[in-house]
């Protein structure tokens, strides 16, 4: 299907029952039909996937960017962890649209941030994919730490990962929640998305780090030859027989 159809489709009146015949959002409501896709629709699942996010949160006052850039690495985590038995925090909330259509709340997109719809942030009691209700700033890195340490010592093999952006990440308590992390060793995964959005400019030497780093020979060299070999896996057989889970 192309993607002026699937515009076609899901700018209709009814565009959610028509969305469902779109093969592949129509059929991950859950991240379990998710992880069911084969790999190789995953790239035009995430076309559909920001198209429809653009359509949905249209019709309300929702915040677009920071869940537009998340498409991919949204797929990606609820494809190759096990959720929500592994757990994913995500920082703020804004980032985590694409993971609130991913898990079931796909036809109450339109009704984000309106009265008795979705929270415009993950909220515990809306779904059991949404590990924290989050609003503030910083908090992920912290939390995950304390999830991690209990799943360590409930020794069931569970993950926990924690995204955070690359203004929330300046804040005290991310950097004391690095700290702790990095003494004690805990089996945790940190991402780092670094969009370059904030309220307000980042300032600050670890926001000048990080735009050397994204800037510098070494980065992009890794990032391109990365895209080579990745592309060259997704086309090869053995790579798409490969176990889902870590």
């Amino acid at each position: 299907m192309s993607w002026n159809e699937i515009t076609k489709l899901i700018s209709a009146n009814n565009y959610d029952s028509e969305y469902l015949k779109i093969p592949n959002i129509g059929a991950s409501n859950t991240p379990d039909e998710l992880r069911a896709l084969p790999r190789e629709t995953l790239p035009t699942l995430c076309d559909e996937l920001r198209t429809y996010l653009l359509n949905s949160v249209s019709q309300s006052s929702g915040h677009l960017a920071s869940g537009l850039g998340t498409v991919e690495l949204t797929v990606a985590l609820h494809y190759v962890y096990n959720t929500p038995f592994d757990q994913l925090i995500w920082d703020v909330g804004h980032q985590a649209y694409p993971h609130k259509i991913l898990t079931g709340r796909r036809e109450q997109m339109p009704t984000i941030r309106q009265k008795d719809g979705l929270h415009p942030f993950p909220w515990r009691g809306e779904s059991e994919y949404d590990v924290l209700s989050v609003g503030h700033s910083s908090t992920s890195i912290s939390a995950a730490l304390g999830i991690a340490i209990g799943a360590q010592k409930e020794a069931k093999g569970r993950k926990v990962v924690s995204v955070i952006g690359d203004g929330a990440i300046t804040a005290g308590m991310a950097f004391e929640a690095m700290n702790h992390a990095g003494d004690v060793h805990t089996d945790m995964l940190v991402i780092l998305n670094d969009n370059e959005m904030s309220i307000s400019e980042n300032v600050g030497a670890l926001n000048n780090h990080l735009a050397q780093v994204l800037s510098g020979s070494l980065y992009t060299t890794l990032r391109e030859g990365g895209k080579k070999v990745l592309s060259g896996l997704l086309q090869s057989k053995s790579w798409q027989n490969a176990p889902k889970s870590i």
